[in-house]
């Protein structure tokens, strides 16, 4: 499939018809959707008011790309557009201000919302295209000017969020997304997979030119696949400082053994693809930070220490047979005496645990077993070094958080020969011992 010729085909007969209406755009801003009635009004009204207030000279479309929600979700987003037009005086815009809602085709997912998403973005010759979460309680206005004013200025192609968050949340990003992306390609990125973005037309026709859009990148891992695709093919950088992110709390019940094989298993899939680019990285740079830090409340999260080093242990009892295929009897011995600790003396150091990570990428690039078993045995893993987390930073105020993912992040760089000798003899067809 030529991925060139294939743009538009997401797009219904409704959207080309809206697409022929308007002609063209500056700045096109997407809401993916799927059964958010309960807040995606309030994030239309925040995308209208930003539009009018900071970029009142620009043409703006909205574009809310609907997963098939049952809850009336498109019927709100129609209904607040009218509302809000009349409210914010929109009409009187000199840029002009549309919007539209309607199904994406593909496979369900995120990432192919987004795909309808930039196809009319590019169909309307947008200047600056921005994506926001439908279930965000806590978008402002001027997340819309932090998002796209570096774009409409020619200062970035590619704008990421950085947000405020508390220390035990994200950290799947803290221990494991962000350093490695930040070994890996250079860019110190905060949150690569935060999930609110800014992008220039130059990013939006890269996006759509990758044959990307019928594989697993369409269901799941389109954030960390944008940033590392952004990285890799050198476009301009930048980060907006967007406060606090508030939004409904994720399913309890969904299985954190799949996420980590979703957000890892993306990490690692692009590192085979990129592994011509990110071997030559040496070290990691800042990147551009738009909009003034300030504190802000951030919402609790609960934590059970114990009840995780449980969890690791447990693990380390039943999972010895698949790591040893892949893990050095060192590493292996050291896991066992740690699992023996009770909380008062727990500790997974951070070094063992970026040998852990560089381990597993290299068993996944070896296809040592099976790729999705391989990243669900490092759940127990996962849980043993936030366990640790936890335990570290029970004490540490949000500098003191930052100091500790900062180092960790120096380990995940000066480690990085490491990684690169483990992944070769995965490629010689060797284990990595």
């Amino acid at each position: 499939m030529n991925p060139e010729r294939e743009v538009g085909a997401a797009l219904r007969s409704e959207v080309h018809e809206f697409i022929d209406k308007v002609g063209s755009a500056d700045i096109v801003v997407g809401i993916p959707s799927y059964n958010n009635a309960r807040t995606i009004g309030h994030v239309v009204r925040a995308v209208q008011a930003g539009l009018a207030k900071y970029f009142p000279e620009c043409k703006g479309v909205l574009v809310n790309s609907d997963g098939g929600s049952t809850d009336g979700t498109p019927q709100i987003v129609r209904e607040t557009r009218e509302k809000g037009a009349s409210r914010l005086f929109l009409p009187h815009r000199s840029g002009g201000y549309f919007s539209i809602a309607t199904p994406y085709h593909g496979l369900p997912g995120k990432g192919s919302a987004f795909r309808a998403i930039f196809e009319i973005a590019r169909k309307l010759n947008a200047r600056a295209c921005a994506v926001v979460d439908s279930d965000l309680r806590s978008i402002t206005p001027e997340w819309l000017e932090l998002l796209l004013k570096p774009v409409i200025h020619g200062e970035a192609d590619y704008v990421a969020p950085l947000y405020l968050r508390h220390k035990y949340d994200g950290t799947i990003t803290n221990s494991i997304v962000y350093p490695l992306t930040r070994a890996l390609y250079g860019k110190r990125i905060r949150q690569p997979i935060g999930g609110d973005f800014g992008f220039s037309g130059t990013a939006v026709g890269l996006f759509l030119s990758e044959d990307v859009w019928e594989t697993d990148v369409a269901r799941y891992g389109i954030d960390i696949w944008m940033t590392t695709t952004a990285l890799a093919n050198k476009l301009k950088m930048a980060q907006a400082y967007l406060g606090s992110k508030i939004h409904d709390p994720k399913d309890p019940s969904a299985d954190l053994s799949d996420m980590l094989y979703q957000v890892v298993g993306s990490t690692f899939s692009l590192m085979e693809r990129y592994e011509g680019y990110w071997k030559s990285v040496t070290a990691s740079s800042p990147v551009p930070l738009y909009g003034f830090m300030y504190e802000v409340g951030v919402e609790p999260v609960a934590v059970d220490a114990e009840r995780m080093i449980k969890r690791f242990s447990d693990g380390v009892k039943s999972l010895g047979e698949v790591w040893e295929l892949f893990l050095p009897q060192l590493l292996l011995d050291a896991l066992s005496r740690l699992a023996r600790e009770h909380k008062g003396s727990f500790h997974l150091p951070a070094e063992m645990w970026v040998d852990i990570i560089y381990y597993y990428a290299a068993a996944w690039h070896s296809n040592v077993i099976n790729r999705e078993h391989l990243l669900k045995s490092l759940t127990p893993l996962y849980i043993g070094r936030t366990a640790s987390w936890v335990l570290e930073t029970v004490e540490s105020d949000p500098a003191g958080v930052e100091n500790k993912i900062e180092r960790l992040c120096m380990l995940y760089e000066e480690k990085k020969q490491f990684l690169i000798e483990q992944w070769e003899r995965g490629t010689n067809g060797s284990t990595p011992h």
